[in-house]
C-alpha cells in the first residue's frame, strides 16, 4: 500500500526584504512514496532556492527484516558448503590413507584450518553477495580479509608441519645407526620454525596493510629505515646473535637432536633445538637450557658426533698379589654372558703400579652411550665379586710394618780427652751412677734435722 510521506520545505523569495518573514512561510508538500525511500526533490514556482528535509521511515522493520533473512541464509548455505567441500577432500585422503602414510598426516594436520579457511572464504562471499550499502560493506569486507589471510597463515604453516612430519616418518631415529637422520631431522626442526616465524610476520604485515592508516605509516617508517634498524639491531643484539646461532647449529652438524653431549659437567642429551635455546636432558631427568650461542662459543663434548658406537674403561686398584690372567679370563667368561656388550673391544690392562696398589684398567665397548653405562657398571660388580669369591687376597689393603729402634751401644771415651760430655758417661756402670745423683729423692724416710731455736 502507499505510504504517505510529509516533507515540509522553506521558501526564500527572492528579493524579499523580511528574511524572518519569509522564513515563516511554510509550504507543506504531500507526496506519495513507492519503492524509492530517498527524498523527493520539491520545485517552488517562482523560487529558486528550496530546503527539504529528509523523509521519516515508518517501514524499516518491513525492509530490514528480508535482509537479515537473506543474509543469515546466504551464511548457512555458505558453511554447509564449506562443511561438505572439507568432508569430500577428507573422505578421499582417508581412502588414500590406508596405503600412503602421508595421506594420514595431511588429514591431522591440515583438516581443521583448511575447513577454517573454505568457511571463511564461503561466508564471506555470501556477504557480499548479499549486503549492500555504506558502512557495512567496507567494514564486513575489512574483517573477512584479514581472517582469511590468518587462515591462509594457519593452513600455509601446518603445511610446513606436515612436511616436518613426513621426513620425521621417513627418517627414524629408533634405529641402530641414526646419525644421518637425527641430522636431517634437526635441520627440519629449524627450517620449519623459521617458515613459520615468517609467515607468522607476513600475515601480520598483510593484516596491518589492509588499513590505509597503517599503509601511510609504512611509508614513513621506510623513510626512516636506516636510523630504526640501527636502533632495532642494537637493542636485539643478543636475540640475532642467538638466532644466526641457531641456524648455524644446524646446518653445521655440530649437534643434532638426541646427540650425547657433556655441557657444564653434565652428561644428558640433547632433547629440542630452537633458534634461541637448547635444552639438554640431563641424566637425572632435570633439563638444562643453553642459549644456542653457547655451542659456537664454548667447548663442550659430543659423544655421538660421528657414531654412537662407544668405548669405556672400568679402573680397579689392588694388592700386589692379584692375578691379572685370572682376571681377563673371567672378564671374556662375563662378557659372553651379556647382550650390553657388542663384541668390539675387551681389552683388561695393568695401568699402574705405584703406591702401593696395582690399578686395573677394563676397556670395553657398547652401541650407544646409554648401554655403556650399563655394562660398566655390569663388569665392575661382577668383577669385584668374584675377586671376594676367587681371590680375596688381591683385594686392596693397607700395610704397616711396626719396629722397635734397638738401643744405642756404648761409647769408648776417646783418649786425650780432657772433659768429657757428661759427668757420668761411658759404660752401663757410669750410666747406673748417672742414674742414682741425677733422678728423683725420695725424702719420705730422711730424718727431719731439728734447728736450733732462735735468741
Amino acid at each position: 500500500m502507499p505510504v504517505r510521506v510529509k516533507a515540509r520545505a522553506t521558501v526564500l523569495q527572492a528579493g524579499s526584504t523580511s528574511p524572518s518573514a519569509d522564513a515563516n512561510r511554510r509550504l507543506s508538500i504531500r507526496t506519495v512514496s513507492g519503492a524509492e525511500c530517498g527524498p523527493t526533490p520539491v520545485r517552488v514556482a517562482g523560487s529558486p532556492f528550496a530546503s527539504v528535509s529528509p523523509p521519516e521511515r515508518t517501514d524499516v522493520p518491513e525492509d530490514v527484516l528480508p535482509v537479515i533473512g537473506s543474509i543469515a541464509l546466504a551464511v548457512v548455505i555458505a558453511v554447509v558448503i564449506a562443511v561438505v567441500a572439507t568432508a569430500v577432500v577428507a573422505l578421499v585422503l582417508r581412502s588414500v590413507g590406508k596405503r600412503k602414510t602421508w595421506a594420514r598426516l595431511l588429514i591431522r594436520r591440515l583438516r581443521i584450518p583448511f575447513r577454517v579457511l573454505l568457511m571463511t572464504i564461503a561466508v564471506w562471499a555470501a556477504l557480499a553477495a548479499t549486503v549492500s550499502g555504506d558502512p557495512w560493506p567496507g567494514l564486513v569486507q575489512r574483517v573477512f580479509q584479514i581472517a582469511t589471510i590468518g587462515a591462509a597463515a594457519w593452513v600455509i604453516g601446518s603445511l610446513f608441519v606436515f612436511l616436518e612430519d613426513l621426513g620425521a616418518e621417513r627418517y627414524r631415529t629408533d634405529t641402530a645407526d641414526n646419525r644421518r637422520a637425527r641430522r636431517l631431522r634437526t635441520q627440519m626442526t629449524i627450517i620449519r620454525r623459521v617458515a613459520v616465524a615468517a609467515v607468522v610476520v607476513i600475515a601480520i604485515g598483510a593484516s596491518l596493510l589492509t588499513f590505509p592508516e597503517a599503509r601511510t605509516a609504512g611509508a614513513s617508517l621506510l623513510a626512516s629505515a636506516g636510523v630504526l634498524s640501527i636502533v632495532a639491531g642494537l637493542a636485539a643484539q643478543s636475540s640475532l646473535t642467538n638466532i644466526f646461532a641457531g641456524m648455524q647449529l644446524a646446518f653445521s652438524d655440530a649437534i643434532r637432536l638426541d646427540d650425547v653431549v657433556i655441557v657444564e659437567t653434565e652428561w644428558g642429551r640433547i632433547e629440542e633445538i630452537t633458534l634461541t635455546y637448547v635444552v639438554v636432558h640431563l641424566w637425572d631427568d632435570r633439563r638444562l637450557v643453553l642459549p644456542t650461542n653457547y655451542f659456537t662459543t664454548q667447548p663442550f663434548q659430543n659423544w655421538t658426533r660421528t657414531g654412537s658406537e662407544l668405548l669405556g674403561a672400568v679402573e680397579l686398584d689392588l694388592d700386589w698379589r692379584v692375578s691379572p690372567e685370572q682376571m681377563r679370563e673371567e672378564l671374556h667368561r662375563m662378557l659372553e654372558e651379556t647382550d650390553l656388550w657388542d663384541r668390539r673391544t675387551s681389552v683388561l690392562q695393568v695401568t699402574d703400579a705405584t703406591g702401593g696398589f696395582v690399578r686395573i684398567r677394563v676397556l670395553v665397548t657398547a652401541k650407544d652411550a646409554p648401554t655403556l653405562f650399563d655394562l660398566r657398571c655390569y663388569v665392575r660388580e661382577r668383577l669385584v665379586s668374584w675377586l671376594h669369591e676367587n681371590d680375596p687376597v688381591a683385594l686392596p689393603r693397607q700395610r704397616v710394618e711396626m719396629e722397635r729402634e734397638p738401643a744405642p751401644a756404648a761409647t769408648p771415651r776417646r783418649h786425650g780427652s780432657s772433659a768429657p760430655d757428661n759427668l757420668f758417661s761411658g759404660d752401663e756402670r757410669s750410666n747406673e751412677r748417672g742414674a742414682m745423683f741425677t733422678g728423683l729423692i725420695d725424702l719420705r724416710d730422711t730424718p727431719k734435722r731439728e734447728l736450733p731455736p732462735r735468741d
